[in-house]
């Protein structure tokens, strides 16, 4: 019932009490990026999301206009604090997890949840076997068990098996733990970046 039904509506509530905090902060947020560079305020990537439908999710921008796609060797994506690719201002909105706070607006529509895998980007396609296509049995979320254990230090492998481990584990419990430890996460800065290893 609650993987069916609640956390749906659980979804739709927190949103919507979010919407009212992020369209406060991206005042601010939307002026600071624009007078950086003049560029666009949102970044609107291309992501798989449940049974592989692809969506475009919505995040503050962090980098420089047009910057090339650059993975880690084993295909995670590259996310350094040295990245030259990113701005200023996106380093800021980073390590504070705020440029995140848009995606809430693809839970509203139904394309992510709050918790759950990571949208998967284009490109991992021949890494994914029957057992982790399971992943895509659930929405993508805003955080997961990923976010909440390991963040960008996770190794694709790692972060496989724990998208798998919640996708066949969902349950009110496993989120609201999930939850929590994502704000410690947040909130002591952990693993933020996972390029300088």
């Amino acid at each position: 019932m609650y993987r069916k039904f609640f956390k749906r509506v659980f979804d739709i509530i927190v949103s919507l009490i979010a919407a009212i905090f992020i369209i406060i902060v991206a005042i601010p947020v939307a002026i600071a990026i624009k007078v950086e560079d003049g560029g666009s305020v949102f970044y609107c990537g291309e992501r798989y999301g449940k049974d592989m439908k692809k969506f475009r999710m919505i995040k503050f921008r962090s980098m420089k206009m047009n910057s090339q796609d650059i993975r880690n060797a084993d295909g995670t994506t590259y996310n350094s604090e040295k990245d030259p690719r990113m701005t200023k201002i996106g380093a800021f909105l980073r390590k504070c997890s705020i440029d995140e706070l848009p995606q809430f607006f693809n839970v509203l529509k139904g394309d992510m949840s709050i918790i759950g895998p990571r949208p998967s980007p284009m490109g991992n396609e021949k890494t994914y076997t029957d057992v982790v296509k399971r992943k895509f049995n659930v929405r993508p979320g805003i955080t997961g068990l990923n976010q909440a254990l390991l963040r960008n230090s996770a190794t694709l492998e790692e972060r496989y098996k724990n998208d798998v481990y919640y996708a066949d584990n969902v349950s009110f419990k496993l989120d609201v733990k999930i939850f929590f430890m994502t704000i410690s996460t947040v909130l002591f800065r952990k693993n933020v970046f996972g390029g300088d290893k």
